[in-house]
């Protein structure tokens, strides 16, 4: 390479997976040649290493991503290990002097990207030629963390007047254009194969229903857009509808970052009545839970809450009944139909509807009395959009211990809400056993019509209710 040719740069890619509205790449694009890189790293997340359902979206999004790379004359680099180490190495094989990525903020992201200037600058302080430096930028929400400030410049904690003070700053910032040209460079860094790294369950093939479900990829997640934007004048009255397909069904796109929340609202902000108002209002909660874990890294694994104390809840390592309940709960088979609808369409899915996420979360916690974090580690496991500020936002806010969140003693009572919002065919197309039951059974079966292949329920509504109650007082009375 001449000293008149401009150096590579490379793009660090994580949940950032596009080509449009993708802030890093149209940097790296303008200053040179690109390198693409994707660091698959298992080790930095610890425990929140992906989960099977992450990893046969992440193949599928990579294989879409290659195949968008290429068209443009580009590729994508692949690689397997330490994220920092990686892209250290490559970029002093590269030359690259630049690494630009958009900003994550969970806390192993976090330290990572602060563990990556520091590696560079040990490098710069021995290299005679132009130092490579981290550009941060950012892209994946409607606002940068931080931004969003309290009257006396804090961060806010309770949603509502975080969502006010968003909807005074917006509209929020111009989408980006997909590069006009991708320049490739002189020599191309070795990649993995992805279909070496093993991310596709097998023996058993799991994930045939998945497949039949999704369709993954940038190209993909513009599709559901466009259908979504038919449908948007209707969303709030069909939301929570489960057996209605009224969601938007944006949220692993939008984990996965094959489109941008901004690229969301610039589609929509044309659009009047309540429908679009309540949608916007939830993209607006995607960034009040990176808000959280911005200031508070561990919010997924610690109550907010401190009087909220591990003595409240059943735990299952105390005993074969309550580890029995929970291995239940995972299967779909509490014997409320409803909730057994939901963890079946999670485990088949990879992702459940959002009302019944609610009721099943509120019955594991209330009506079973088991630690919230149980069930936002199984939800994590198993949702392709399982991410670890929304669902650990979310199961704090239904648990009533965190910063923002519902009461304890406010319980949900699942039959009522199966009926109040219309389950009947939710519940026929998840729960065949009950497939034969009128509407006015398949809520919540009878002796005699519940069928012999369907299980009794773990413990009654009005027994849990006051088992939950009883825990609730005795450890605010401790």
């Amino acid at each position: 390479m001449s000293s008149d040719e401009p150096a590579p740069q490379i793009v660090w890619l994580r949940r950032d997976l596009r080509l449009a509205d993708q802030p890093a790449l149209h940097a790296a694009a303008q200053a040179g040649p690109v390198i693409p890189v994707y660091v698959l790293d298992d080790d930095r997340p610890g425990s929140r290493t992906f989960g099977g359902a992450h990893r046969w979206w992440l193949h599928h999004s990579l294989h879409s991503l290659g195949k968008a790379f290429a068209a443009e004359g580009s590729a994508l680099v692949l690689r397997r290990g330490d994220a920092v180490q990686v892209l250290v190495g490559i970029a002093q094989e590269s030359g690259a002097t630049a690494i630009h990525a958009i900003r994550h903020y969970e806390p192993w992201w976090r330290d990572a990207e602060e563990e990556l200037v520091g590696a560079l600058d040990g490098l710069a302080s021995n290299a005679d030629d132009d130092a490579c430096r981290l550009c941060l930028h950012d892209g994946n929400y409607l606002l940068p963390p931080g931004t969003a400030l309290t009257g006396s410049g804090n961060p806010y904690k309770i949603f509502t007047p975080f969502s006010k003070t968003v909807l005074e700053q917006f509209p929020p910032r111009n989408t980006l254009p997909q590069p006009d040209s991708i320049a490739a460079p002189d020599v191309w860094p070795e990649s993995d194969d992805l279909s070496d790294w093993n991310l596709l369950p097998t023996k058993p093939d799991w994930a045939r229903a998945m497949a039949e479900f999704w369709q993954i990829g940038e190209a993909a997640a513009h599709e559901r857009l466009r259908h979504f934007e038919d449908d948007v004048a209707r969303y709030d009255d069909r939301r929570n509808l489960p057996s209605e397909d009224g969601t938007s069904r944006m949220s692993p796109h939008l984990h996965w970052g094959e489109i941008s929340p901004v690229q969301v609202w610039h589609a929509m902000k044309g659009r009047r009545g309540q429908g679009w108002a309540t949608f916007e209002k939830e993209l607006i909660w995607r960034d009040f839970a990176q808000n959280l874990i911005y200031q508070f890294p561990r919010y997924p694994e610690e109550s907010y809450r401190d009087d909220f104390d591990r003595s409240l809840w059943r735990n299952p390592d105390r005993g074969h009944r309550i580890e029995a309940d929970l291995e239940a709960w995972k299967r779909g088979q509490t014997g409320y139909p409803i909730v057994d609808a939901g963890m079946r369409q999670l485990w088949a899915l990879g992702w459940m509807h959002n009302r019944v996420r609610m009721i099943t979360a509120s019955f594991l916690i209330k009506h079973l009395l088991i630690d919230w974090r149980h069930g936002e580690r199984w939800f994590w496991d198993t949702l392709v959009d399982g991410d670890y500020a929304s669902n650990g936002c979310n199961w704090q806010w239904v648990a009533g211990t965190g910063v923002d969140a519902n009461m304890f003693p406010r319980i949900m009572a699942p039959l009522s809400q199966s009926e109040k919002f219309a389950a009947a065919e939710y519940i026929r197309e998840w729960v065949p056993e009950l497939a034969e039951l009128p509407d006015d059974q398949i809520h919540d079966p009878d002796d005699e019509h519940r069928p012999a292949d369907y299980p009794a329920k773990l413990i009654g509504h009005r027994e849990a209710r006051e088992r939950a109650l009883r825990a609730y007082r005795k450890m605010k009375e401790d």
